[in-house]
C-alpha cells in the first residue's frame, strides 16, 4: 500500500478517471464494476474483488466505481491507483447493459492525500447513499425509540466506517475520530431487494479523500463522500 509514515503524516496516492461525455444513472455504478471487472479480469482481483479461484477478496475495495452527477467515475487508492494508471489508455469503450458507448473523452487525475492534521473540523456530504447498517445493526437501529438515539447510533456507525477506511488503506491512526452528522432515511434497491440507506452531511476531524467510499458496498458506488468548501 502506498502510504508514508513519516513524522509529518501519512500520504495516500489516489487516481480518478472520469468519462465526462457519457451520462449514466447513479444506480449504474455496479454495472460499471461488472464491465471493467470482466474487461480486465486477467489484470488484477482489485478490479472485481474476486480471486482466480472464485473466492471473494474481503477487504476495503481499492478500486471503486461511481456515477456522480451523471458522470461515470473510477477511483483507486494505493495499488488500485497504480492499476488505473496502467489501464487508462486501454479504455476505448463502455458497454452498460447492452448499450455501447465510445469513449471519445476521458481524463485522469492523480492526487496525493495527506493524513497529517486531525486538529481541525471538516464538513462532508454523501454524494451517493450511505449503506450504514448490516442485518444486526439494522435490527438495533429500528428498535431505537427517539431520533436522538438513532442519530447517535449512526454517528457511531460512521465513526467505525471511517476507521475501517483508514485500516483498509493501510493507515494506522493514533487519533480519536469524532463525528456528528445529520442523516435522512432513504430506501434503495440493492441486489433486487429494498434496503435502508442514508443521505446527509457530517462534520468530523477525519481527513477523507474526495470520492472515497465509506460503509457497505463502496465498490458499487455507495457512501461516496465529498468535502464541502469552507
Amino acid at each position: 500500500m502506498e502510504t508514508d509514515n513519516r513524522p509529518d503524516g501519512y500520504q495516500l496516492i489516489q487516481t480518478i478517471i472520469r468519462f465526462p461525455e457519457i451520462n449514466l444513472k447513479t444506480r449504474d455504478a455496479h454495472k460499471l464494476r461488472g464491465f471493467f471487472g470482466e474487461l480486465f479480469r486477467e489484470h488484477s482481483p482489485l478490479l472485481h474483488n474476486h480471486y482466480d479461484d472464485g473466492s471473494v477478496r474481503y477487504a476495503y475495495p481499492l478500486v471503486q466505481y461511481k456515477v456522480i452527477d451523471k458522470v461515470p467515475l473510477l477511483t483507486g487508492f494505493g495499488e488500485g491507483s497504480r492499476l488505473l494508471v496502467e489501464l487508462f489508455l486501454k479504455i476505448k469503450h463502455l458497454d452498460i447493459e447492452g448499450v455501447h458507448y465510445d469513449v471519445n473523452s476521458k481524463n485522469i487525475t492523480n492526487i496525493v492525500n495527506s493524513f497529517n492534521d486531525f486538529s481541525s473540523l471538516y464538513e462532508y456530504e454523501f454524494k451517493t447513499l450511505w449503506m450504514a447498517l448490516n442485518q444486526k445493526n439494522f435490527d438495533i437501529y429500528k428498535n431505537l425509540k427517539t431520533e436522538e438515539e438513532k442519530s447517535g447510533f449512526l454517528d457511531k456507525q460512521l465513526q467505525n466506517n471511517i476507521l475501517s477506511f483508514y485500516k483498509g488503506v493501510g493507515f494506522r491512526i493514533g487519533e480519536r475520530i469524532m463525528v456528528k452528522g445529520h442523516f435522512g432515511e432513504k430506501v434503495t434497491k440493492f441486489k433486487n431487494r429494498n434496503m435502508l440507506a442514508f443521505e446527509g452531511r457530517f462534520v468530523s476531524n477525519a481527513l477523507l479523500p474526495d470520492f472515497a467510499g465509506i460503509g457497505k458496498s463502496t465498490s458499487r458506488g455507495f457512501g461516496t463522500v465529498l468535502k464541502l468548501k469552507s
